[in-house]
């Protein structure tokens, strides 16, 4: 490969069974970017998983729990993860995403931070939040709400637990 190598980020897509384990039905957490940039974006496509970039000679795996951790202020619950593989956004970023069970409060999330000059051109400098707020939702309002590249983790969550397609009925 010629030139400098693609950025790689690794995260989490925290999942849960709000009914218990013998509901099929399963929630997505979602997080929304935090920072003025973001805040007038449409609602659609501007969501991620809670990820980060990859530090050299870190696995994408102790990335994506250490992004999780900075970006919720939890750690990554003790549950086996599924890897859901990679994604690359229009950015030409590559994402590793893996799976994870487990339950997080929403109103707790507490992410670290990043300091950008704003207002543009102030020469003034402040501190956002990376992420600032994150949602629990069904499959499909992840789909619709997540960066479209990112969607795709989604249905390698569900074909993983083997509920892709239509119906309650698992494949």
């Amino acid at each position: 490969m010629t030139g400098t190598a693609a950025r790689r980020s690794a995260g989490i897509l925290l999942y849960r069974r709000p009914s218990g384990p013998a509901d099929d039905s399963v929630e997505v957490l979602i997080a929304h970017p935090g920072g003025p940039i973001w805040a007038r974006k449409k609602d659609e496509g501007s969501w991620s998983l809670p990820k980060g970039l990859v530090d050299p000679d870190e696995s994408d795996w102790d990335a994506a729990r250490r992004e999780f951790a900075e970006e919720t202020g939890s750690p990554v619950p003790d549950a086996p993860p599924i890897d859901l593989g990679q994604v690359r956004l229009k950015s030409g970023k590559v994402v590793s995403g893996f799976a994870v069970q487990g339950d997080l409060d929403v109103g707790t999330v507490r992410s670290n931070t990043f300091e950008m000059v704003w207002p543009p051109r102030s020469g003034k400098t402040a501190s956002f939040p990376e992420i600032d707020r994150a949602e629990w939702v069904t499959p499909d309002a992840a789909r619709v709400r997540l960066n479209p590249a990112q969607a795709a983790f989604v249905d390698r969550l569900l074909d993983a637990l083997g509920q892709l397609g239509s119906g309650p009925d698992p494949a």
